[in-house]
């Protein structure tokens, strides 16, 4: 008898257990870095354009390639500016943050009534002044901010997000996000070119998958009964219990993940510079804003894309990268 193999590696990851779908296609931030300098945003958020590549002077210096010209892919984030449409305070009660109250702005944009109905004839200075009376017994102070797609001629609603507000004192905080209130914020504004952030974004749906492609297990001989895209087993007869590291069927991608780390390349003001010849796929002409960031970035183009100060913060001086090439080449001819 030959020598029969008594053990093999398992197939995929079980870092993200149970694989379902995303509960909402914006990511969600559970936690916000603290910083020194402030007060500040903590965070923004913009539309996945598309990629292409840049070739850059590498200025890390550690790197086998410091002071070299080095190839790099670049990820383009369509970033509108944002409205801070309301304010909001938080207290922490024996079961976490709570909500205090929270400020509206007198005129917020009327496409947000595709979203949720909105307050009428709201008036801030109440809120203010509540929050100012209980202005000891607030813990933080979050901003809510929505997206405006409409500037960049994106056909989508408007999304909601909130971002907390760091550094510096309560009362600092306080008067910071009453000067916030109604304004309109750009993506220069809270971050700087050669920066590293945090991106959080839904992946790409690939629906109900088999456990080959879902976990990348071995094709069964092509003599097998039933079928080859299978696996050999479920498991023992005693005990008698399905192992959830059995790998099975079903929803693949479509959920939320987060890249710590990725290096701004370079914040602009004219997305034309950076559009390929005939605009992105599935996306088109970059007009405005933009974040171009190293590496990729979860999600398909058009996917509402977060962005965060980052919590693992890299010791390194903030300095912007010194781009020789950017190329616009036209994907749909290669």
């Amino acid at each position: 008898m030959g020598h029969r193999k008594k053990s093999a590696p398992r197939r995929g990851s079980l870092a993200y257990l149970p694989r379902g779908r995303a509960r909402r296609q914006v990511g969600r931030i559970r936690y916000w870095p603290e910083v020194e300098t402030g007060p500040m945003l903590l965070g923004s958020a913009g539309y996945k354009a598309g990629m292409t590549y840049v070739y850059l002077t590498d200025d890390r210096p550690n790197s086998p390639t410091y002071g070299k010209e080095v190839f790099s892919p670049v990820t383009i984030i369509d970033v509108p500016q944002m409205m801070v449409c309301a304010v909001r305070a938080y207290v922490e009660t024996n079961n976490g943050l709570r909500t205090l109250t929270e400020a509206w702005m007198r005129d917020p944009p009327k496409n947000l009534r595709r979203v949720f109905p909105l307050p009428e004839n709201f008036d801030p200075d109440k809120a203010f002044l509540k929050i100012a009376e209980s202005l000891d017994r607030v813990k933080e102070f979050r901003v809510i901010m929505c997206t405006q797609p409409w500037l960049i001629g994106l056909k989508k609603k408007p999304d909601i997000i909130e971002v907390k507000i760091g550094g510096g004192d309560i009362k600092q905080q306080f008067e910071y996000a009453k000067g916030l209130l109604g304004k309109t914020v750009r993506v220069s504004d809270i971050f700087k070119e050669g920066q590293f952030i945090d991106v959080i974004a839904v992946t790409k749906g690939k629906g109900f998958q088999g456990p080959v492609k879902r976990w990348g297990v071995h094709l069964l001989p092509h003599k097998s009964r039933k079928t080859r895209r299978g696996i050999g087993c479920l498991g023992p007869w005693h005990p008698a219990h399905l192992m959830y590291t059995v790998p099975r069927a079903g929803q693949m991608g479509y959920a939320q993940r987060t890249e710590y780390n990725k290096r701004i390349i370079k914040i602009g003001s004219n997305g034309v510079e950076v559009t390929p010849k005939g605009g992105f796929l599935r996306y088109g002409v970059v007009r405005g804003d933009y974040l171009m960031v190293e590496g990729s970035v979860p999600g398909p183009a058009k996917r509402l894309i977060r962005l965060r100060h980052p919590v693992r913060a890299q010791r390194l001086p903030v300095v912007a990268p010194q781009i020789t090439y950017v190329s616009v080449e036209s994907p749909q001819g290669k």
